[in-house]
């Protein structure tokens, strides 16, 4: 059972990667919140977070979570000296909760940011160093030494996750070049026709208008232009390699199914935002609509 910021006994020192790591986050986490750290309960923020990476579901409601920030957003603004509208002047606005504040940060925005890293994070270094930080004390890190931390464990999680993600694109694009309607071109690009066209077709540096879903390999949807509820448009001698060759390939009115291997795709660096990995392999439905003069 993980023990609260006030319970928790403080390390001396940092004595593993996963501490240091640790450490260093929570000093990061310090510096975006530092301009509300008088204003929030440490114990009821870290019960927040804890609560998100367990899976729960957030225990504001959504009501409570948007007035809690309102109610913090007026008071920061009125610190500031700025005239806050209906308020005499000299007045201060009435303060949320310090519990209410932690809360909301926790739940909201710090525990779903940290998710995807909680199996690396220690909470309770974590928040030492956030403790630290706030009440001005000296940390264990250096500016440098945290900062170094961060890029060690970040580029040692990128090796990882670029290794996984190329081993189980290879092993996919091996099974399905034996299905049935399964086209493999040159470049290991992988495509089944879904719907025939009758279309001219575009070349490599036509403009086209294409609607079109693209998902990982598990399955989570990262982009569509249906979701959207709008075409996209665009030349192809501006998008990834996959794309440039495939479209190409249909006569307007088709629909294509593609898999792009990640050399063909986003390769090494993944794309930005996080959603697509590095060296990960692509599943896209295109629907060719049509073709610019």
């Amino acid at each position: 059972m993980m023990t609260g910021v006030a319970m928790g006994e403080d390390k001396a020192t940092l004595a593993s990667e996963k501490d240091k790591v640790s450490y260093a986050i929570g000093l990061d986490v310090a510096r975006s919140f530092q301009p509300v750290a008088q204003d929030v309960d440490l114990a009821a923020m870290q019960r927040g977070v804890a609560a998100i990476f367990a899976g729960g579901k957030p225990t504001q409601s959504d009501e409570q979570a948007q007035s809690t920030h309102m109610a913090l957003q007026t008071v920061l603004a009125a610190r500031s000296g700025q005239r806050i509208p209906g308020m005499a002047p000299g007045a201060e606005p009435a303060a949320p909760s310090k519990q209410d504040v932690g809360t909301m940060l926790g739940e909201r925005a710090i525990g779903p940011s940290l998710a995807p890293l909680q199996e690396d994070l220690d909470l309770d270094v974590l928040f030492q160093a956030v403790r630290t930080a706030f009440e001005g004390r000296t940390p264990l890190l250096g500016e440098q030494e945290a900062a170094a931390a961060l890029q060690d464990y970040m580029t040692r999680k990128q090796q990882a996750a670029a290794e996984k993600n190329r081993a189980e694109g290879a092993a996919f694009l091996a099974e399905n070049k034996k299905q049935k309607g399964v086209i493999t071109t040159a470049s290991g690009l992988q495509y089944m026709v879904l719907r025939e066209g009758s279309g001219p077709r575009p070349n490599p540096a036509s403009t086209v208008r294409v609607n079109y879903e693209g998902k990982l390999l598990d399955g989570t949807v990262f982009d569509s232009s249906y979701e959207r509820g709008q075409p996209a448009e665009f030349g192809l001698n501006q998008v990834i390699a996959g794309w440039t060759e495939g479209v190409a390939l249909m006569p307007v009115g088709a629909k294509y199914r593609f898999w792009i291997p990640s050399e063909l795709a986003y390769g090494a660096n993944g794309a930005p935002g996080g959603k697509i990995g590095p060296d990960a392999t692509l599943t896209f439905d295109v629907e060719l609509l049509g073709i610019a003069p």
